[in-house]
């Protein structure tokens, strides 16, 4: 299980097939220095080969496809919530509830208050580096031809009406677990990922990258270099404190629309996780929860053989009953509404 930052996904892939063991990970691999000039070069003729720009994306660890297939071990990519989870209820609905999903929206509501004016629920290297990344999403043409569509970063706000959490701002942004989806459920001709944000958070977001903090580029200050996103780490609450004084709830989910039987259905499948249940079970707030049930889940799938494919591969691509059963029985059970709101 490699619950490390996602800077040490290609190395421990690479230990593991020298070793001869399975892997799982709960985030795709992203470069750790990204405005290193070398990095950049490298950077900007991939974004130009995909169609989108993110320094995270699956190419990287789909790369080693091939050699996990010859080693005969099974690499499971993102069984975290999102990436996991979210796949994992797209694979269910495809299965029980649809012939064809055409339209799928992600969304991720954090309605938790943590009382800090400027605090990240996890790392802040890999939560910042997420949110002022460009935004995309997956879009198809009149003539049925999949494409990415670029925007600026928080660009395309929509508001929602959480279940138990209520109305929230949420701003399109990518996210990888999009990549495979785009790949793995046939037909789809739309796929969006959201993620709530308040205007607190990213008013001191975009201050701080105004004025440089959120660079990876070593600095020279008082004769040492310093990494400016590393330091600002320093300064900030540790995502680990806080668990005891963040209130409140997550709701997170996947909204469907597609054809059943000849017929349009719409659909959402999502789950609701309170700060304080997790704290008092775990010691953690409901981030650190929702993504460690998941990884556990998912390495139980691998250990028991119930998710077996030599190579490299995303959750959706296994079967998601015998992982949503062991969701709802440690700790993140599901809920459905047949009628959804959709998002605009």
């Amino acid at each position: 299980m490699n619950i490390a930052l996602p800077y040490q996904d290609l190395a421990i892939m690479d230990a593991c097939l020298e070793c001869g063991v399975n892997y799982m990970d709960t985030a795709n691999y992203e470069p750790e220095n990204i405005d290193d000039p070398e990095w950049r070069k490298v950077y900007d003729k991939r974004c130009k080969e995909q169609g989108f720009s993110a320094y995270f994306d699956y190419s990287w660890q789909w790369a080693y496809k091939e050699k996990f297939e010859k080693a005969g071990l099974t690499a499971l990519l993102g069984s975290g919530f999102d990436p996991g989870v979210s796949q994992a209820y797209c694979a269910y609905a495809l299965k029980h509830q649809f012939d064809t999903i055409e339209e799928i929206d992600i969304l991720d509501c954090n309605g938790g208050d943590h009382g800090y004016k400027f605090a990240t629920n996890f790392n802040p290297e890999i939560n910042l580096r997420e949110v002022s990344a460009p935004g995309s999403y997956w879009d198809t043409d009149a003539n049925g031809k999949g494409h990415w569509v670029e925007i600026p970063a928080m660009s395309i706000k929509r508001e929602y009406n959480f279940d138990e959490v209520g109305q929230k701002d949420m701003y399109l942004l990518h996210h990888e677990e999009i990549e495979s989806l785009a790949q793995n459920i046939p037909g789809v001709k739309r796929i969006r990922f959201f993620m709530t944000f308040g205007q607190s958070y990213l008013d001191h977001m975009r201050c701080l990258e105004d004025v440089g903090m959120l660079s990876t580029q070593p600095i020279k200050f008082q004769g040492q270099d310093i990494v400016p996103i590393q330091f600002l780490k320093a300064l900030l609450p540790d995502p680990a404190s806080l668990g005891p004084r963040t209130k409140g709830k997550t709701n997170i989910g996947c909204i469907f629309k597609g054809k059943k039987d000849g017929k349009d259905k719409s659909y959402y499948l999502y789950n609701v996780c309170d700060h304080q249940e997790c704290y008092k079970e775990l010691g953690s707030q409901a981030i650190a929860y929702t993504t460690g049930v998941p990884a556990m889940c998912g390495a139980m799938m691998v250990l028991t053989g119930k998710w077996n494919k030599p190579g490299v591969h995303t959750v959706e691509e296994f079967d998601p009953d015998p992982f949503m059963d062991a969701l709802t029985k440690y700790g993140l059970p599901w809920k459905e509404n047949f009628n959804p709101v959709l998002v605009d």
